[in-house]
């Protein structure tokens, strides 16, 4: 059996501002204690009503996700300004965690084969302000791109997920044996894939939520000896229960144990020897199929809106929706991929609407929107009543004491809350 399941979060803004969400989340009763790994990460003790309705969820300001799922993106240790490849990234817990490492001028290019699930990862990625990401609906192990091989890539692919039986009973009955080897093939084709798009000095994570050793250090094994990669030593993070890696795999690897707190995970950081740049191919990048490109200075808008502070790309309009498509994005995502980037408001007759949840438009100076003191008038405004604010046009930046939570509508005298 494993150790005690308790339900985790993170918080996804920055150090100077978790007080300010974590107040959020007292005002609705919710208790919760520090994580001793990661100083976003917190334990909840105390759920009067399910998180995932709580005001600091719907507004993007935490994220449900369990403390075993954060450790890959943590062991890939993107620096800001990266840009790196998530390989399976839906439903995109760790793609926004690697949106927030990388900053606003790093990138993520994530990807997702399916259709139903591409959507649910940029639902995610929208709620969490993530403009920073680039969304490829292609298998990984089919993908091409463009430059220079990547720095930072992870591969968190599909498994058997025996380390979810907590919450998943028949994880183990419904994968095992037979049924456990195409995925087992999958995995060392991705695997394949990564070390082809690594560049040489590169860092690569492995990661699976199974405790199936078949694909864990079977795998890792198998990538040393047919794909010339070495293992690079993770420390021990605090606040986990570990176990010795099985199969005389090479110490530094992390296998989460059965008694541990959180889900059974393994996670192993791989890397390419060699120092040189590798050259995927030179093949220019094509903006997504139906996309115009649109100039910031033709555009209007009834709200200061912050355009300085976007990262470097192009703005395109995609049916009637004004899409930041990332410079790294754009010079390695090849012609044919069916890709997009993030949304970041409305367009209608060169009259632009910023997106509720693109909070880096917001403007710097609070002076120039709806300054709240009170959690209580924020609970207030998501359960449908309205704020006051001086009459004019346009949407309204909303702040509490001084945290950007988005774009609220206006009418009239009366600001109300919209995720539309």
């Amino acid at each position: 059996m494993r150790g005690m399941v308790r339900r985790n979060f993170r918080i996804t803004v920055s150090r100077d501002h978790v007080q300010i969400v974590e107040a959020l989340l007292l005002a609705e009763g919710f208790r919760f204690e520090s994580e001793p790994f990661a100083w976003f990460a917190r334990v909840l003790t105390q759920e009067p009503k399910p998180l995932g309705t709580s005001a600091a969820a719907r507004l993007g300001l935490i994220y449900i996700q369990d403390r075993s799922s954060m450790l890959p993106t943590l062991a890939l240790e993107p620096p800001p300004g990266a840009c790196v490849l998530d390989m399976c990234a839906a439903p995109g817990s760790k793609t926004g965690l690697l949106a927030r490492m990388v900053g606003s001028q790093g990138t993520v290019l994530a990807c997702e084969p399916s259709g139903g699930r591409i959507n649910s990862l940029r639902a995610n990625l929208r709620r969490a302000g993530a403009v920073n990401t680039a969304s490829l609906h292609i298998s990984s192990e089919k993908l091409a791109l463009a430059g220079p091989g990547m720095s930072h890539i992870l591969l968190d692919p599909p498994c058997s997920g025996w380390g979810t039986e907590d919450k998943n009973p028949q994880a183990r009955a419904l994968w095992s044996g037979e049924k456990v080897k195409p995925l087992i093939r999958l995995q060392r084709a991705l695997l394949e894939r990564a070390t082809q798009l690594l560049r040489p000095g590169g860092r690569l994570v492995y990661s699976t939520c199974t405790t199936n050793e078949d694909e864990n250090e079977a795998q890792v094994l198998f990538a040393l000896e047919h794909f010339g990669l070495r293992v690079s030593p993770l420390a021990a993070p605090a606040g986990f229960v570990l176990d010795a890696p099985r199969l005389d795999c090479p110490q530094g690897v992390l296998r989460v144990a059965e008694d541990s707190e959180g889900e059974g995970f393994f996670v192993a950081a791989l890397e390419r020897p060699g120092s040189d740049d590798l050259d995927c191919g030179t093949e220019p990048a094509a903006l997504p199929d139906g996309a115009r490109r649109v100039r910031v200075e033709r555009l209007h808008c009834d709200a200061p809106v912050a355009w300085g502070q976007l990262p470097c790309g192009e703005l395109v309009e995609y049916a009637g929706l004004l899409v930041l498509l990332p410079d790294p994005a754009l010079q390695r995502i090849r012609s044919g991929t069916r890709w997009q980037g993030a949304t970041v408001g409305r367009l209608k007759k060169q009259v632009f609407r910023p997106d509720p949840f693109c909070r880096l438009l917001l403007p710097e100076s609070v002076a120039d929107g709806l300054h709240v003191s009170d959690p209580a008038d924020i609970l207030a405004l998501l359960s449908g009543q309205s704020l006051t604010v001086s009459r004019g046009k346009g949407p309204v930046p909303l702040y509490l004491n001084g945290l950007g939570l988005g774009w609220a509508a206006r009418k009239g005298s009366r600001v109300l809350w919209t995720e539309l």
